[in-house]
């Protein structure tokens, strides 16, 4: 009997995917950013997953040395155009990161649901399009709690609560809801060379977990301190960079 009321809620269980996504971050010389496609306050914290999951980055790849933005479920394949959208969230001066050996980047990582949880990487790429698999890993300073992107939400850390999970019958990908800090070092002598949404001196820094189920994250853009600007209008070879940028896919 009991094997029965076991197979049938296992098939009743709905399979759902888990995120965690970048939401906020600050460079060592200051600025303030947040991750491409996040869309702020609307996005509430506790509730179903459709609704709290929609601004969270989902990478194509468990290797974050791999090419691509990534995508969201509320706005599709995410463009370096939505670097602009970011900005109007974050402010006008992007992180500011110091190139002398001392830089990082440090901010929030919202872990909303189980899966979406750490330990977490970070790569940079000087070029600004996305291309990660010619970037250089970040040195970890502060780690997002989690094993394999997985974390217990608050409600699931009974005993009870793990036994039921274990056997499939409660679903494992609740809401948390929960802020945890990051930091990562930038190696001295970094260099950004993109130009995005009317700035110069773009890098852009990949952040996920690698949780099979996504892996779940975000990007951000940063500029070294003393060397960025704000461009007039984009050069033949900067725009054609832009153009590759977005045609990445996740």
């Amino acid at each position: 009997m009991f094997s029965k009321i076991f197979v049938l809620a296992l098939a009743i269980t709905p399979l759902v995917a888990a995120h965690g996504k970048v939401a906020v971050v600050t460079g060592d010389a200051g600025g303030n950013g947040t991750a491409l496609a996040i869309k702020g306050a609307v996005v509430p914290g506790p509730g179903p997953n459709s609704k709290t999951e929609v601004d969270t980055t989902v990478f194509g790849k468990t290797n974050i040395l791999s090419d691509g933005l990534g995508k969201t479920t509320g706005q599709g394949k995410n463009t370096v155009t939505m670097l602009k959208q970011a900005m109007a969230l974050s402010g006008s001066t992007l992180p500011q990161v110091s190139a002398d050996g001392n830089g990082a980047i440090s901010g929030t990582f919202h872990i909303v649901t189980t899966d979406g949880a750490g330990p977490i990487q970070a790569v940079i790429d000087p070029t600004g399009t996305g291309s990660f698999s010619n970037g250089t890993l970040l040195t970890t300073v502060t780690q997002v709690p989690g094993t394999k992107g997985n974390i217990a939400a608050p409600k699931q850390r009974s005993l009870w609560a793990r036994a039921l999970i274990g056997m499939g019958i409660m679903k494992r990908a609740a809401n948390v809801n929960e802020d945890f800090p990051m930091k990562f070092s930038v190696p001295a002598g970094t260099t950004c060379s993109g130009t995005i949404a009317g700035q110069t001196g773009v890098c852009l820094v990949k952040i996920a977990n690698s949780n099979k189920a996504g892996p779940f994250g975000g990007v951000v853009a940063i500029q070294m301190a003393g060397t960025a600007g704000t461009a007039a209008t984009a050069t033949p070879t900067a725009a054609a960079a832009a153009k590759r940028a977005e045609e990445f896919t996740a």
